[in-house]
């Protein structure tokens, strides 16, 4: 199982065969956000089989970063399936409750809660929901934005098994957060609920709004070292594992 962030909630989970590609943002820019970090190399996410969309936010569905994957399958609730096949052409799968089989290696996808219902959208599907992956090294949950709900604890019985990795959101790209997100200390909470052996932390040090680089600096960079010592504290049977944007992570065995 290799894990590699390519900043904000974008990343490639190599496991078992099978490339799955998170939130793609791989533009410089998101709408009139702005990358503090380097684009992403496309040599690190080409040849994704799959892409997991949480919700259909602009810094998490991108169509122009969707129209870059050529023909992987998108997977995400029914409701978002619908709407992107229509404006990426890409082949869409809605995802459930249930099981559903990447490639032939033995990994699957399931969708599970999320809590992520501000802000919403008029013009595009507000679905929200986060991801089990499981195959025979591992299984990953993929948080996407959410807050924290106690069913997080339900997260190991949904999955058939001990979560490996969590890829939790612990920030944003403000200097506030909104509702539904969570800080580096809830985030920590997530982790301890999901019985998670590793934590990673997304969705912070990547975006900022235009004009404020040199004021980002406390919010974009703080987050993920908070996460390391919440994690500490709070979740003493989790490690904490802290990526650079472009850096990669394997898995002990």
């Amino acid at each position: 199982m290799r894990i590699t962030w390519l900043g904000h909630s974008s990343v490639v989970l190599d496991l078992d065969g099978v490339r799955v590609l998170t939130d793609p943002l791989l533009r410089p820019h998101a709408g009139l956000l702005r990358r503090i970090a380097p684009r992403p190399d496309p040599a690190s996410w080409s040849g994704a089989d799959v892409v997991l969309l949480s919700h259909l936010h602009h810094d998490h569905a991108e169509l122009r970063s969707l129209r870059m994957l050529g023909g992987a399958a998108v997977m995400s609730a029914p409701a978002n399936v619908v709407w992107l096949r229509r404006r990426t052409q890409l082949p869409g799968v809605p995802l459930g409750d249930g099981w559903t089989p990447v490639g032939s290696g033995g990994v699957e996808v399931r969708q599970v809660p999320a809590e992520h219902r501000h802000r919403p959208m008029p013009h595009r599907p507000n679905d929200a929901h986060g991801q089990l992956v499981r195959g025979p090294s591992g299984v990953v949950w993929i948080a996407g934005d959410t807050g924290l709900f106690p069913e997080m604890a339900e997260l190991p019985a949904m999955a058939g098994g001990a979560i490996d990795v969590a890829l939790v959101p612990v920030w944003g790209w403000g200097p506030r957060l909104s509702a539904g997100h969570l800080s580096p200390e809830t985030a920590a909470r997530a982790a301890a609920l999901s019985g998670a052996r590793y934590a990673l932390p997304v969705h912070w040090g990547t975006l900022h709004p235009p004009f404020v680089t040199r004021f980002a600096r406390g919010w974009l960079e703080h987050p993920g070292r908070r996460f390391a010592l919440a994690v500490a504290e709070q979740a003493p049977g989790c490690t904490a594992v802290v990526l650079a944007p472009g850096q990669s992570w394997v898995a002990p065995e």
